[in-house]
């Protein structure tokens, strides 16, 4: 039988692109570059982006439209162009990210997020470049803690890709998925949804050049830290923890992950937050509210640093809920103690670069 261009193209008007109602001859997707050898029939079909939610089911349909008007025993061969360039190769991310770190917590509730943005704000006021990606998908926190609620970063093309700007604020590159969902709607996403949605923030995101890149992990161990790690090279993680017992035990759950023998991710050290509490009036009392050098216990036992003790003290939560992290005012006891963590991070991340050979993505294996 004779194959001639117009059957194909014929064929290929029956296969409408959802939502516009254009069939893809007329929505200018299929490229001038059919080629026809007997039976094999090759051209291609263009997309707006690779991250296209159609361009799979457009594909076979192209391919059943003409075997089904044309002939079964065609041959069909389609290439897929976009538009945009394709995201990197996970391992080709971040070419401009020195050390990545992950703050972490075995249990919610022990103030890690307030860790991670006063770690950033510190290390910029170090005179690092640093970069903040709020990884708790399903609780984000750092839009509220930044005083940016009502931010939303818009997409830049860059070498042929839409990349969304970070926003930044107090000197940190900061992204949230908290500044694409409504923050008064519970985010009810699957976990394959989830772990795409920070694959976008970190990947089709313009982080550029940083010293550190803060990511600010769910409490616990979930799909998402799996996420983190099959998809960076982590330089390191920074476990938060209350001196309780019940958030010792859970922190050493969090420690287990990140040491486990297929993940290998260093631990830098451990926070202990909530170390104690002093009333204003009182600066110089000290009363232990939830157990005494619980963390500090646990990191002589785990043979790994202590980085930081932060007290607990009123203007914490006031700071936080106001969007004016501690770490802004150095002067403060708080601040101070923010300052100190940062500086032992610093330290710690240099000893760990030195002293280890860098972190290897996890593969996932099928």
């Amino acid at each position: 039988m004779n194959i001639y261009p117009k059957l194909i193209m014929d064929a290929l008007a029956t296969v409408r692109y959802p939502g516009t109602g254009k069939n893809i001859v007329e929505a200018e997707m299929v490229e001038d570059d059919l080629r026809i050898s007997g039976l094999h029939v090759s051209f291609s079909l263009i997309f707006d982006k690779p991250t296209n939610p159609f361009l799979k089911s457009i594909v076979k349909a192209a391919e059943a439209a003409i075997h089904a008007y044309v002939a079964k025993e065609v041959e069909v061969e389609i290439k897929v162009k976009t538009l945009q360039a394709p995201r990197p190769e996970v391992g080709h991310l971040l070419p401009g990210v020195k050390n990545i770190i992950a703050v972490s917590s075995g249990k919610g509730g022990v103030g890690k997020s307030t860790v991670a943005a006063n770690l950033a704000v510190a290390l910029a006021r170090m005179g690092f470049k640093v970069g903040l990606l709020d990884a708790d998908i399903f609780g984000p926190s750092m839009p509220k803690m930044f005083h940016m609620e009502d931010a939303r970063p818009y997409a830049e093309n860059i070498d042929g890709r839409d990349l969304i700007m970070p926003v930044e604020q107090y000197g940190v590159k900061m992204l949230s998925i908290g500044f694409f969902v409504d923050p008064d709607q519970a985010t009810l996403w699957r976990g394959g949804m989830a772990s795409n949605a920070l694959k976008q923030l970190i990947g089709d995101a313009n982080w550029g050049d940083l010293d550190y890149f803060i990511l600010d992990t769910p409490p616990g161990t979930s799909d998402i830290h799996l996420t983190l790690v099959q998809t960076l090279a982590i330089t390191g993680a920074v476990i938060v923890s209350t001196p309780q017992q019940v958030a010792l035990a859970d922190a050493r759950k969090g420690i287990n992950m990140y040491q486990n023998d297929k993940v290998n991710v260093p631990i830098l050290g451990l926070v202990e937050n909530m170390a104690w509490f002093t009333p204003a009036e009182l600066p110089e009392n000290k009363y232990y509210l939830f157990g005494r050098e619980g963390v500090k216990q646990l990191a002589e036992e785990l043979n790994v640093p202590l980085l930081g003790q932060i007290p607990i003290v009123q203007s914490i939560c006031e700071h936080g809920d106001q969007g004016a992290p501690e770490a802004l005012d150095p002067t403060s006891p708080v601040g101070k103690a923010f300052m100190q963590l940062a500086a032992r991070v610093v330290t710690q991340t240099d000893r760990r670069n030195q002293e280890q050979a860098p972190t290897r993505i996890v593969e996932l294996k099928k």
